[in-house]
């Protein structure tokens, strides 16, 4: 009897607010929201007052299982007359902001409507039970089925959205907006909407996470670089030509004058940071960090071919330089561990099998069949950034080097050449006990010949004062902080140095002073000076 009253009222409320609405001159998918308000909610309050005080008598008699039972089935009866008030009101409204707004536009109007909804539904569900209303499952046959349709209107969107911009500002929404601010702020009301909010969420990342991995593929790994992109050193100076009249950092051409899949690939990581669980985003970006460095060293290649080996040495340097500073803010691993099987022992088991060495059914020994048919877990783990920084040192050894050769070569082979003729004619002389190492003085070998010599040692100054400003202008055009510059100009001159050093301990050894004047060696002070002024 209780059951069917609290039905009876509950129908004749929702009938009379369907005949205020009609009245209205308003049908129920275009009702107004002044109309929503006071007539969905206050009429219905209205006419559905008179159960307060049996409702109120039933709950306080819950404790007893039948009359719990009861109030149960009373909360369904209720979400069942409330949804069938509400449901097409709330459709129209969602439907309204699909057709009109954008995908974080609608994410954003859908759920502050929908927290709007609900917490109107939660006040009015608190004066009918007062002493239940706390536990939000209560209220969850009418809250699901509004948060379901909402659901449904998101998802076929999100599913065709390929944008980062959007998907990371629906995150936002999200996450810190709804979940994080207002969802937190209002409570216990809104509770029953966070699940539903979460699967959206959770639909997001895993639609984020596929694009991104799309975008690393497309975009960085597989990039096939333009003429334009590979137009080095000339679109550093044209570069520095634009800038040239103001006083800029170092990073003022940041973007503008880095190879695009460095750019991509910061910008990417960038993004994702914030939006994505760190698991995620860690194997996200040793992936990026891994293919944008191939992609660079690749461009790095084509460079040398198109220019000079400098530029593609410096172009290298830049970027790793510039790869390494921008991941260094990430505070993550870029290392993965990979698992693989490893079927490979089983082709001979099963050789020893067949020759009779072992039982097929010899479950007992290693060559058991289980054992024969198990795969071994290979792992490995690759360190993106490690190996970021193994390809930084490689490349700025190999451009030193090849600079200290560019500029002292003609010493280094001289005093190889001193050096392997030492060799030849001590291990010759040997039995002779020769007091002389050479058979017969360095100066009177062809070879080594006081002109020679002057001649080398002219060609290095020449080297010093013409070709190894060009690549100090190079660097100054690839590395703009001087501090880099000085990093990698340090051991060059360390190099140099040593080789005149060399050359000069070689020569003060066989040389008489007035020969060594014609050779004409500059001063180690002198020549640390000049190698100073050329930075």
């Amino acid at each position: 009897m209780i059951r069917s009253h609290v039905l009876s009222v509950l129908k004749g409320a929702s009938s009379q607010v369907q005949t205020a609405i009609r009245s209205s001159g308003s049908n129920k998918t275009t009702v107004s929201e002044g109309v929503e308000a006071s007539v969905i909610y206050v009429r219905f309050k209205a006419a559905a007052s008179e159960l307060k005080p049996l409702l109120g008598e039933l709950e306080s008699r819950s404790t007893r299982k039948e009359y719990a039972q009861l109030v149960t089935e009373c909360h369904k009866l209720y979400c069942e007359q409330r949804l069938s008030l509400v449901k097409s009101i709330l459709q129209q409204r969602i439907s309204e902001f699909a057709r009109k707004e954008a995908l974080p536009s609608l994410t954003r109007s859908g759920c502050a409507y929908l927290m709007q909804v609900c917490q109107l539904e939660h006040q009015l569900f608190d004066h009918f039970f007062p002493s239940t209303s706390g536990d939000a499952s209560n209220l969850a046959p009418l809250i699901d089925p509004m948060c379901t349709y909402l659901y449904d209107t998101l998802r076929p969107k999100l599913i065709h959205e390929a944008n980062l911009d959007s998907l990371c500002e629906l995150v936002d929404i999200l996450k810190i907006e709804v979940l994080g601010e207002q969802l937190s702020r209002r409570g216990e009301s809104l509770a029953g909407l966070r699940p539903t909010l979460q699967r959206i969420l959770a639909d997001i990342h895993e639609r984020l996470t596929f694009c991104a991995r799309t975008h690393i593929r497309e975009e960085i790994a597989n990039y096939r670089p333009s003429d334009a992109d590979l137009d080095y050193p000339a679109k550093l100076e044209r570069s520095t030509e634009t800038t040239s009249d103001t006083t800029v950092d170092d990073n003022s051409d940041i973007f503008r004058t880095w190879y695009q899949p460095l750019e991509k690939t910061v910008s990417c990581l960038s993004k994702l940071y914030r939006c994505l669980e760190p698991a995620v985003f860690t194997g996200l970006a040793q992936e990026a960090v891994e293919f944008c460095s191939i992609s660079i060293q690749n461009a790095s290649k084509s460079i040398a071919k198109r220019s000079t080996p400098t530029d593609g040495q410096l172009f290298l340097i830049k970027h790793l330089l510039i790869l390494r500073e921008q991941i260094a803010p990430f505070d993550i691993e870029f290392s993965v561990t990979h698992k693989e099987l490893d079927f490979s022992h089983l082709l001979e088991h099963l050789r020893r099998i067949l020759r009779g060495q072992a039982s097929l059914f010899d479950w007992s020994r290693s060559t058991s069949l289980a054992r024969t048919l198990s795969p071994r877990v290979l792992e490995s783990q690759i360190d993106a950034k490690k190996e970021l920084e193994k390809n930084l040192k490689a490349t700025c050894e190999e451009f030193i080097m090849s600079v200290t050769k560019l500029v002292v070569d003609p010493m280094l082979s001289f005093v190889t050449k001193v050096t392997a003729v030492k060799v030849a004619l001590s291990s010759g002389n040997q039995d002779q006990k020769s007091d002389s190492v050479l058979a017969k003085p360095l100066k009177n070998q062809a070879f080594a010949a006081p002109d020679k010599v002057a001649e080398l040692v002219q060609k290095v100054g020449t080297a010093i004062e013409q070709e190894l400003p060009e690549v100090i202008t190079k660097m100054k055009l690839y590395l703009r902080n001087p501090s880099t510059r000085m990093i990698l100009f340090k051991p060059i001159k360390t190099n140099i140095v040593e080789a005149h050093l060399q050359l000069q301990t070689l020569l003060k050894s066989e040389y008489s002073a007035e020969e060594m004047q014609l050779i004409g060696m500059v001063p180690i002070p002198d020549l640390q000076a000049r190698l100073d002024n050329v930075l």
